[in-house]
């Protein structure tokens, strides 16, 4: 009689240890990156008890910021003369001249500034120009007493 020969059986395993250690340094660099990729101007809105207004997913709209400061930014850029503002807009208005334009300003800001923003965005062609505002946290007394 032959003698087979045993072999011995082979275990499949897989070391997913370096797999952690790629995982936990990609965590950390998505934990650090993510607050800088923030961007836009921190303002602090008025509150309004409105419904919300529908929004057209098709074109993005442009976004005028007024800080407390009484300083105008579209998007990051900065602007203190309302004509360089104007042109901006009229630039980001020339393909799609039927995009809104949405101006947040922040409470503690004079309405003057408001109303600055509104006339270069108007003389740069924008036919929609609205408003933003948070939304008004609704009380529940408010509610009770309404019934």
């Amino acid at each position: 009689m032959s003698r087979r020969r045993q072999r011995k059986k082979q275990m499949a395993e897989m070391n997913v240890v370096p797999y952690i250690d790629v995982m936990l340094v990609l965590l950390v660099i998505f934990m650090v990156t993510a607050p800088m990729m923030q961007t836009g101007v921190e303002i602090d809105l008025p509150e309004a008890n409105a419904e919300p207004v529908g929004v057209d997913n098709e074109t993005s709209p442009v976004s005028i910021s007024v800080d407390s400061n009484g300083a105008f930014y579209l998007g990051d850029n900065e602007f203190n003369d309302t004509s360089e503002l104007a042109t901006q807009i009229a630039d980001q208005l020339k393909e799609q001249p039927n995009r809104p334009v949405y101006i947040q300003g922040d409470k503690g800001v004079d309405y003057d500034f408001i109303m600055k923003a509104m006339v270069a965005a108007q003389k740069a062609g924008a036919k929609n120009i609205g408003l933003i505002a948070a939304m008004a946290a609704t009380s529940t007394k408010a509610t009770a007493d309404d019934q």
